[in-house]
């Protein structure tokens, strides 16, 4: 395969080269009860969330996801050669990575095309526990894809997603968004931890519970960044109390 975005171990001694490890943070989230839940897992890419929330119980779990590169939100810039690229990159078949880590880890878990935005109780049901990870930063509408979470979400979500740190973001509490929407790396909007949680509230969730700050470290497969960049990034994380990675903000919801 090309690419790997997601490391997972499918068996003694065979980890897959993944662009983003979550293996060291997983137990940081704060995730509710799923033994013996319905559950769904939204952006499942390889299926690293899916795979948990199987592994810890839960009696069903559908894994969603769009079905090629051209489904990204493509900014204008990239719309007419993204998905050749990203193709190039990752592989033409979205799912390769998801069934191969299916067929070793002799999983149940079933996977559904479907873009977040077109989440709907008629077609998939509601789900007891609703799992998003890392997504939302690549929408053009977050809010709207919520509200489409919500929308088949009967008890509990677990949103653990991609933060802007900065000194103003993390002291001041204020709700900051930052846009990009014209890079290579398809980002949209990366809000601070604050703004998640307002995020989560304006698209009709009542928080429950905000987990601690953390960082998603980057697998063997991740590009290095540059040696200035990378010694200036830890030790602005050092100083803040992040670990090296990708920073993110989770949070536990209900429908309000």
């Amino acid at each position: 395969m090309p690419l790997w975005y997601h490391t997972l171990e499918l068996a003694p001694g065979v980890v897959t080269p993944g662009w983003f490890d979550l293996r060291p943070i997983v137990d940081r989230l704060p995730w509710p009860d799923v033994h013996g839940k319905r559950c769904l897992d939204v952006g499942t890419y390889d299926g690293f969330l899916a795979f948990e929330l199987e592994r810890r119980g839960a009696s069903e779990v559908v894994a969603t996801d769009i079905s090629d590169h051209t489904e990204w939100d493509w900014p204008a810039r990239l719309r007419a050669k993204g998905p050749e690229y990203l193709a190039a990159l990752a592989g033409p078949d979205k799912g390769a990575g998801f069934r191969t880590a299916h067929a070793a880890l002799r999983s149940r878990v079933k996977r559904v095309e479907c873009s977040v935005y077109d989440l709907n109780p008629e077609r998939l049901g509601r789900f007891d526990v609703v799992v998003c990870g890392s997504l939302m930063l690549h929408l053009r509408d977050p809010l709207r894809a919520l509200e489409a979470i919500r929308s088949v979400c009967g008890g509990s979500f677990l949103s653990s997603e991609t933060v802007r740190v900065s000194p103003a973001m993390l002291f001041t509490q204020r709700r900051l968004v930052e846009l990009d929407g014209v890079g290579d790396s398809l980002h949209w909007w990366v809000p601070s931890p604050a703004a998640h949680l307002r995020m989560l509230e304006a698209s009709g969730f009542a928080i429950e519970r905000a987990g601690p700050r953390y960082s998603i470290p980057c697998g063997p497969a991740h590009p290095p960044p540059r040696r200035i960049d990378a010694l200036r990034k830890a030790t602005f994380w050092r100083l803040l109390g992040w670990g090296p990675g990708v920073a993110h903000h989770a949070a536990l919801a209900r429908p309000a």
